[in-house]
């Protein structure tokens, strides 16, 4: 039978409330210490992938220097995803993997074998991570029995569903669920973390400034595209909303890549509002950016999570993804939008079942902004 608080987190709208409640809790482990703890002195965690998977892998990262706090505690991540953690306070080094390459596995395997580390956590399980994880000869590998290479890992455990006895799992839980499994106190579910730099905030104000956002004129943060057509909602529909929101005195910025800056002239182009746009940010600047927004507004993306680890009130549409494993683990208001198919969630690299993505196709415009309103209401 699930808990009280298993059914608390199954209702949309009483998420925040059931988080709040695991931050108070004195947090336990899920299982007992595997090894004994008082002979460790330093751990690696490995998260190789996106933005996302490393946001989402900050409260993981908090939860052992919590316990451990005296500890080295190193992170393994890719290198154009490293600057994310500027100023993360609760890991001692950032060790970045290159570009793919043989020479760059390489060179990471020989200086992650030279530190010595006594624990490695494999967050991520693909082969790459597991490789790395082995090479590194520590004397407790952990990872998943799921994992394709599980035979390199001397400590193997059960699934993250089994650990929380609930049969869905965000990805944070699942993240924390390994270290719980290990005698790590976790159980109150941390929230995500980032830091803002003092170097980025000065920047993103003199942007803001040069764009007639002064320190006291609310904006909203927007981010139109997105890595899959299955995540990336129409950019005439976000236009819609970046009305509503200038109708409401909030001014719209939106944010891309420089690769996608044709993205954001359609915006402009389709919107009678004012749209500011940005396309040169550093992700230390993102995160200072969005620390400053009166609202998030996206796709399901790491931009999403990024506003999420600091404190932004966000709307979050969902196509193909899982809700359930990649809601923004927020803490402020925050609210997903999506349509259900009986296809979702799919891998989202491109529509087994129809011709264009309609998971992400078919949420109405009048949905999200009725969600803009309520999380603007809520966060007031």
């Amino acid at each position: 039978m699930n808990s009280l608080r298993d059914i608390v987190e199954s209702a949309p709208g009483l998420r925040n409330l059931a988080m709040h409640l695991h931050q108070q809790e004195t947090p336990q482990p899920l299982g007992p210490a595997q090894w004994e703890w008082s002979r460790v002195k330093r751990i690696l965690v490995v998260r190789l992938r996106s933005i996302g998977d490393t946001v989402l892998a900050t409260p993981s990262l908090y939860a052992l220097k919590r316990f451990l706090p005296n500890i080295q505690l190193d992170l393994l991540v890719e290198e154009w995803v490293a600057p994310v953690l500027d100023g993360f306070e609760f890991i001692d080094n950032v060790i970045t993997l290159a570009p793919d390459s043989t020479g760059a596995r390489a060179r990471a395997a020989r200086r992650l074998r030279s530190t010595h580390y006594d624990v490695v956590y494999n967050l991520h399980g693909g082969t790459t991570a597991t490789l790395l994880t082995r090479a590194t000869g520590a004397d407790h590998r952990v990872g998943y029995r799921s994992y394709q290479y599980a035979r390199l890992h001397q400590h193997q455990a059960p699934s993250a569903a089994l650990l929380w006895g609930k049969p869905r799992t965000h990805s944070v839980e699942q993240q924390l669920a390994l270290l719980g499994w290990t005698g790590v106190p976790v159980t109150d579910r941390p929230a995500t973390h980032l830091a803002v730099t003092t170097g980025a905030s000065s920047t993103i104000t003199e942007r803001l400034v040069a764009n007639g956002i002064g320190e006291d004129q609310p904006f909203a943060l927007l981010h139109p595209t997105a890595a899959f057509n299955t995540k990336q909602w129409g950019t005439k529909n976000f236009a819609r909303v970046t009305e509503t929101l200038a109708d409401r005195g909030i001014t719209p910025v939106a944010i891309t890549t420089e690769k996608e800056t044709s993205i954001a002239d359609e915006l402009k182009r389709l919107s009678s509002a004012t749209v500011i746009t940005l396309s040169d940010l550093s992700l230390p600047q993102v995160t200072a950016l969005a620390s400053r927004a009166r609202l998030f507004v996206g796709n399901d993306s790491g931009i999403a999570h990024i506003a999420a680890a600091v404190g932004t009130p966000a709307v979050v549409i969902f196509g193909s993804s899982s809700v359930d494993h990649w809601r923004p683990w927020a803490t402020a208001p925050a609210e997903v939008v999506r349509e259900e198919l009986d296809c979702q969630p799919c891998h989202g690299y491109f529509c087994e079942k129809f011709s264009e993505p309609e998971c992400i196709k078919r949420v109405p415009v009048e949905k999200v902004l009725a969600a803009v309103e309520r999380v603007l209401r809520a966060s007031a």
